[in-house]
């Protein structure tokens, strides 16, 4: 797992040869005036984003979920979210088994460590990280650009 301001992208583009094109449109987009349900294709399936608003849960309330084919960058656009985080090899308990269709395996096991996801950071997510999102009070609203691995 990666934690940075978004000023700082640029140096993540060489851990993956799809970041560069994907921390591109993270810059172009205006990430003030995104709305809940837009979506973007990047490079196809290869490269996507979405926008969500939700409200938000307690930490025993939010799914623990791993992905075995795309990377995950997160920005939280406005306000802030708390993020659980665990690396795949101490999960044990399977909540729901891998979706394919979906990519995406739920955890019952509780996260290691939490952190703050604050307006101007953003998170990225390798298939070895497992991580709890939407956690917090009140509508929380995220940009997540899935990046196939």
């Amino acid at each position: 797992m990666i934690l940075d301001n978004i000023a700082n992208i640029d140096k993540y583009s060489c851990l993956h040869p799809r970041f560069a094109k994907a921390f591109e449109f993270v810059k172009t987009v205006n990430l003030e005036t995104l709305e809940a349900g837009q979506k973007f294709e990047i490079e196809g399936r290869d490269i996507h984003a979405a926008v969500s608003a939700k409200e938000g849960l307690k930490a025993e309330d939010a799914k623990f979920e791993a992905h075995d084919n795309y990377f995950d960058i997160q920005i939280c656009p406005s306000g802030s979210e708390t993020l659980g985080w665990s690396p795949r090899d101490a999960v044990k308990e399977i909540k729901t088994p891998y979706n394919a269709e979906k990519d995406v395996t739920f955890f019952a096991d509780k996260p290691l460590t939490y952190f703050q996801l604050k307006q101007g950071w953003f998170a990225i997510f390798y298939p070895a990280d497992v991580h709890a999102p939407m956690i917090g009070e009140g509508e929380i609203k995220k940009l997540v650009v899935k990046i196939k691995v």
